[in-house]
């Protein structure tokens, strides 16, 4: 099958917990409802143009398209009646499904547990390598974009426009301000975690923005084999030594000519989450056609600038400073700083087309977002100084029921 030219086809995962549906609290049923969909205990069950797969823990599961669609934006309706057929099920296990990026009092040390069935071995190998019961692995939720390239060339402008990107992406998407039953002192401690979580090798990971690279070859050179050999001694079977072990906020998955983000931490619903993707998409498209600045001095940009600005958008999300001349000016910005939420709003301004279609719109949503804060913000602004285990249910809860019906959360 030909390769897919860069911007042909996208790819959505969305990830969710499996709740109870009285307490909240995470349970581990999501091989119960894989085999309630399919007969047998899988470790995937389509339907339609959708599936549902297993994640490393029980109580997460990740819905996603089977084929790369070329509107992006038509598939948030289909996404949304699997929500609700699946939230239908889960009633009669006294369950439900929870949107955001974490659980807000899990304790992974205590109620972790892996997926014992289909390739159990990577899930084992993972966490006898890097420790799984803890956040950044058994207590994390995210969207992943995937994008394709049919060459050299597309690749290397896809990567670099996506590398780009990268830094500002939890400013609005952040959605994670709290864990264990209290404030996390990051808007998006999923990333905060997700940074640390493959330290043990650090080649796996390296520090979330991938070096710059222009082929292929090169990237296998520099960072995957280097990769593979570096956990050889750990992994003598070599049960992980395969690209998806590589943890970079963005990874080139070559065995289908892709690119998958990595970043964007899982919203209060389809719509909110849809929304951010199209955003990416046509940011990424306009970097991607050197709207701003050409190719090289894209990739000219250091990579420990772009990790600083992505620090503090993981730390203050929209209220992070961005305070490089340089890196405002290749994403079209001519001042000299600005905050990230001020950078998104002339980005979105400029890069998003005005919608025609009727219903919901993506550019509705991302000024709820402008206006109103990241995902993280707004539920900080409703638990406010009361952190309790009662204030903590009736939020998600609210949060749940806005992921059954599609709505954004405000106060």
């Amino acid at each position: 099958m030909a390769a897919l030219p860069a911007f042909a086809g996208y790819g959505i995962e969305l990830e969710y917990m499996i709740v109870d549906r009285k307490t909240l609290s995470v349970v581990p049923i999501a091989d119960e409802l894989l085999r309630k969909l399919t007969g047998t205990f899988a470790s995937e069950a389509r339907h339609g143009q959708l599936g549902w797969s297993n994640e490393l823990v029980l109580h997460l599961l990740e819905l996603k398209n089977i084929d790369p669609q070329p509107d992006i934006s038509s598939l948030s309706v289909a996404f949304q009646g699997e929500i609700r057929r699946i939230s239908k099920m889960l009633e009669s296990m006294n369950a439900r499904l929870m949107p955001t990026a974490m659980h807000p009092w899990m304790n992974p040390r205590t109620e972790t547990r892996l997926w014992p069935h289909e390739q159990a071995e990577i899930y084992l190998a993972y966490d006898h390598i890097f420790d799984c019961k803890r956040h950044g692995w058994a207590n994390l939720q995210s969207m992943h974009l995937t994008m394709p390239f049919a060459n050299d060339e597309e690749f290397a402008r896809l990567h670099a426009a996506v590398r780009l990107l990268l830094p500002i992406l939890p400013a609005i998407a952040a959605s994670s301000p709290i864990a264990e039953g209290s404030y996390s002192d990051f808007l998006d401690f999923r990333m905060a975690n997700y940074c640390e979580h493959q330290l043990k090798i650090p080649s796996t990971i390296g520090p979330v923005i991938p070096e710059t690279v222009s082929s292929a070859a090169e990237y296998e050179a520099k960072i995957l084999a280097p990769m593979y050999r570096e956990i050889a001694a750990l992994d003598t079977e070599g049960t992980l030594q395969h690209e998806w072990l590589n943890a970079r906020g963005e990874i080139p998955r070559f065995d289908r000519n892709a690119i998958e983000i990595r970043v964007i931490d899982t919203q209060e619903c389809s719509w909110a989450d849809f929304a951010i993707a199209v955003a990416a998409i046509n940011i990424v498209h306009a970097l991607y056609s050197e709207a701003y600045t050409p190719l090289p001095e894209q990739q000219s940009i250091a990579t420990d600038v772009l990790v600083r600005i992505m620090q503090a958008c993981i730390r203050d999300a929209e209220q992070a400073v961005i305070d490089d001349a340089e890196y405002l000016r290749v994403m079209g910005f001519s001042g000299m700083d600005c905050n990230a939420g001020v950078l998104w709003q002339r980005l979105i301004e400029s890069e998003m087309p005005v919608e025609s279609r009727q219903g919901k719109s993506c550019r509705e949503a991302l000024q709820t977002i402008l206006r109103e804060g990241p995902l993280a913000r707004r539920i900080l602004n409703v638990v406010g100084s009361d952190f309790s285990r009662r204030q903590l249910e009736s939020v998600y809860r609210e949060l749940c029921d806005c992921l059954d019906e599609d709505r954004m959360f405000l106060k």
